[in-house]
């Protein structure tokens, strides 16, 4: 078990108001636990996305499950992590910009902060700040292997870039980072495979050599050039990942729970969670989640505060049930509401506030 708090005697039924994002902490530790057993399995460092959760006591739950960092997308969830102690953070996003760079640096006085850079003009936007720093800036080079996002496009554009790196002042080449496609986590590790021999041939070491993703990660081999893994959904699991078959729904932490607010035919029923709750995310399927309780329930539309479930039996729940949703996402979910309740399966834990929450700059 990991240092998370116990349940208390109330039921969560009797404390939350609706729309409430329930988080699972029995579940929760189910998936830190199994995830990082099978990345050690692998040979692989976990380095896990906070993204998902946004809560420092998680990441925290993490690094005591063996983690040896984390990783962030932007600087105001890094600076969160900090402030909570931890010591260790990748930011895995381009930093552009004299503030963000100024930011940046105030953050890598108090922590030891890796970034990446795809580009020249990034690359020099770091050497700028970092030239008379104390200590270099760790570096990894970003490689699109295949998600079309950000990152260079080949194993030798990834090598030019690394020389780069390492010929700039306050910068040190650090290694190599991608994001794969969905379903191409292995093929991701021979094109990273071949960017580290290359890089070995012209001279240079790449210490870490980073992959991530949830929706791969326990579709994914051993593989000697991968030193690292940043998987973020996996704490909470979600309807998307259930589509894939990487998970199974007892896996998911995190549900919506909503108040039926108005049925006005047998196979309609409205629910007090839209877009600002459930996210519009379809990630390539229909509808905005997946009730378990009620499996041929669909959540066909959402405006900002309303979801429209069409009921194809016409057994529509009755105004004041409550409806617990998989989100399609939960990613987005545990960007859109200040606290989730935490529970042990019916009995309540307490509120906790989503610190790193709206911090996108």
């Amino acid at each position: 078990m990991l240092d998370l708090p116990a349940a208390g005697p109330l039921k969560w039924l009797d404390v939350i108001e609706t729309p409430a994002v329930l988080i699972d902490l029995d579940v929760v530790e189910a998936n830190i636990l199994r995830c990082q057993a099978h990345c050690s399995e692998l040979g692989f460092k976990m380095r896990p996305h906070i993204k998902t959760h946004k809560l420092p006591m998680l990441a925290h739950a993490q690094l005591a499950a063996g983690a040896i960092g984390v990783t962030t997308q932007k600087l105001g969830e890094a600076e969160i992590m900090a402030d909570a102690g931890i010591e260790d953070i990748l930011i895995s996003y381009n930093i552009v910009g004299p503030a963000k760079l100024q930011q940046l640096r105030r953050l890598a006085s108090r922590a030891k902060v890796t970034v990446v850079a795809d580009n020249a003009t990034v690359v020099s936007g770091l050497s700028d700040v970092f030239a008379n720093s104390p200590s270099p800036l760790d570096v990894l080079v970003e490689c699109d292997t295949g998600m079309g996002r950000c990152g260079v496009l080949t194993p030798q554009a990834a090598v030019a870039m690394a020389l780069e790196v390492a010929a700039s002042p306050g910068l040190r080449f650090a290694g190599l980072m991608t994001y794969p496609a969905p379903k191409q986590g292995n093929s991701a590790a021979g094109w990273l495979e071949e960017a580290a021999d290359l890089l070995h041939a012209a001279g240079l070491k790449s210490d870490i050599v980073s992959s991530g993703g949830t929706p791969d990660l326990y579709a994914m081999n051993r593989h000697d050039s991968v030193t690292e893994y940043r998987p973020g959904s996996y704490i909470y699991n979600d309807r998307s990942l259930i589509d894939i078959g990487a998970c199974k729904a007892s896996d998911c932490a995190l549900t919506v729970v909503a108040t039926v607010i108005s049925s006005p035919e047998p196979n309609r029923t409205i629910i007090d969670a839209g877009t600002k709750v459930l996210t519009s995310d379809l990630f390539g399927m229909q509808h905005y989640g997946t009730i378990p309780e009620h499996p041929d329930f669909a959540i066909v539309s959402l405006n900002e505060e309303h979801g429209r479930i069409e009921c194809p039996s016409g057994n529509a729940p009755a105004v004041g049930e409550l409806l617990r949703i998989i989100p399609n996402h939960a990613c987005v979910v545990s960007n859109m509401v200040d606290y989730v309740h935490l529970v042990r399966g019916d009995n309540y834990v307490r509120a906790e506030l989503v610190a790193a929450r709206g911090k996108v700059e």
